[in-house]
């Protein structure tokens, strides 16, 4: 069977008009429409190769061959095209992005321990100095450990004093969770671990010590210059056979002394109240020099614990006896650094907080 004569199988200059126009193509989208041209279900050697089914077993074999030869030239000039577009998008974009590698780098601020965190380290090494251990807890707190046990039943009035945010969830005796007023919770857990674990040791009539603080974040309804709905407290807790004020106020003392580097300070207590202690304290310091000098400052609330919270400890109060007491964490680092306003320790300003660093 003769082929027709309108067949032009002029393979050559197929592949040269394909070299053409993949040439022509100036982005990826122009080569991919080029490439349907010639190489598509609609293309030119795609039409050839249907054609072949107008010729003879060798005639398909011999045509065949030199159409896929020419297939694969164009496919070679395609992949060839490909890459001299994505080396010059590549070149592009470097020049795009060229860095002036002259210059100098930009280099990372070095970063720093926030004020009360500083405060709180410093605290922690103190009376780690002096024997305390250090206990943490949970800051969702049931109703027995944040209020009942220390002496703060239901309905009693004291509770005014701490006002605080409920969740809305209930604990075995039907009272509703809270964010932790104070971290003497921690006092209660602590204690009250101390006597499960010496129980047999409680039982003989022996009496160990128990020193530790509680430092953390705690939660009230408050919000002004010297008070915040979150802030920081270290509550501390010394019980023993014959721990007495006078312990208290040297403890303190040389914690304050140490604090705030003054070994000039002054301390006075003034009667209060709390539920938890009796009697009950507010401590006051005086600088003797500095821009405070002369100024009673409160720094803490304490007292010797209550005969009832020791029970409520799982301790003897016949054989156990000590003191409380708890400072705010915020309020020791507002006079140590001389900030006047809480608030500042709290709104996440750098130029505030890069004084510290």
């Amino acid at each position: 069977m003769n082929a027709p004569s309108a067949v032009n199988l002029d393979l050559d200059a197929l592949v040269s008009a394909a070299r053409a126009r993949f040439a022509q193509a100036h982005a990826s989208a122009d080569l991919e429409n080029a490439k349907a041209q010639f190489l598509g279900k609609a293309g030119r050697v795609t039409e050839l190769m249907k054609g072949l089914a107008q010729f003879s077993i060798d005639e398909k074999k011999t045509r065949g061959a030199a159409i896929n030869q020419a297939k694969q030239s164009i496919e070679a000039a395609l992949a060839e095209r490909r890459q001299q577009l994505a080396e010059q998008q590549l070149e592009e974009q470097l020049q795009a992005e060229a860095l002036d590698v002259t210059l100098p780098g930009r280099q990372r601020g070095a970063g720093g321990l926030h004020p009360v965190s500083l405060a709180w380290e410093r605290i922690v090494q103190i009376f780690g100095s002096m024997g305390f251990d250090v206990a943490d807890g949970p800051e969702i707190e049931t109703d027995w450990f944040n209020f009942t046990a220390l002496g703060n039943p239901p309905n009693h009035p004291a509770r005014s004093m701490q006002d605080t945010f409920y969740v809305d969830l209930q604990d075995e005796n039907g009272q509703p969770y809270c964010l932790r007023t104070h971290t003497s919770t921690m006092q209660i857990r602590y204690a009250a671990a101390y006597a499960r674990r010496h129980a047999a040791a409680l039982r003989r009539g022996e009496v160990g010590e128990i020193r530790v603080i509680a430092p953390g974040r705690t939660y009230r309804v408050d919000n002004d210059a010297t008070h915040s709905p979150m802030f920081h407290q270290v509550e501390g807790l010394w019980l023993g056979r014959d721990v007495s004020l006078k312990d208290l106020k040297v403890m303190y003392l040389d914690f304050c002394k140490a604090f705030f580097e003054a070994d000039d300070l002054m301390m006075r207590f003034r009667p209060s109240y709390f539920p938890f202690t009796e009697p009950s304290a507010e401590i006051d310091i005086q600088f003797q020099s500095g821009p405070l000098a002369g100024k009673w400052l409160e720094v803490s609330g304490a007292g010797m614990t209550h005969p009832q919270v020791l029970r409520n400890m799982g301790l003897d109060p016949e054989r156990y006896q000590g003191f409380a007491f708890g400072s705010g964490i915020d309020r020791l680092a507002m006079l140590r650094y001389g900030v006047a306003d809480l608030r500042l320790f709290f709104e996440g300003d750098i130029r505030f907080l890069a004084q510290f660093g």
